[in-house]
């Protein structure tokens, strides 16, 4: 780190500690040339996520968006909030260890509903009756199908 006095580029770090609920971290430094100390911070770049609608639209990813979605879906399920809370961090931590920085918004549904699947059937189909606009009983009936099809054990 350069000395913001003088300019020397080797200085020391001579005390760290967690700051703002170990979200970043506060380093005091001296400057081997001058003597002079400083503080500085270092923090993890927030890295944003971009959802791109089907229409074409963008909007900064909203976890509490999918949170709510499978809460509606597991509405009057057994699915505690804590396997509710590991399914949204589930969803969160794949779409941000993607590469792009924006996203598609069926990329998030699919996500949701590879995850929900195996938490729960029900919730599965209920979220998936919204996610692919089922817009008939035959929709209902295929989609429970193929799900019988990959719940049967071989």
């Amino acid at each position: 780190m350069k000395c913001p006095y003088c300019g020397n580029p080797d200085t020391r770090v001579i005390d760290s500690r967690p700051v703002d609920e170990a979200v970043s971290i506060r380093r005091r430094r001296v400057c081997d040339q001058c003597n002079r100390r400083f503080t500085t911070y270092e923090k993890v770049e927030d890295t944003t996520l971009m959802v791109v609608k089907k229409d074409g639209s963008r909007e900064l990813f909203d976890r509490n968006k999918v949170r709510n979605g499978i809460v509606t879906a597991c509405k009057k399920r057994p699915v505690t909030t804590e396997q509710i809370d590991h399914l949204v961090d589930t969803v969160e931590r794949r779409l941000n260890n993607m590469v792009q920085k924006e996203v598609i918004s069926t990329m998030i549904g699919e996500v949701i509903l590879e995850n929900l699947r195996e938490l729960d059937e029900v919730a599965y189909v209920r979220f998936a009756s919204v996610y692919k606009q089922f817009d008939d009983v035959r929709s209902f009936i295929n989609e429970i199908e193929k799900l019988s099809r990959i719940s049967q054990p071989l």
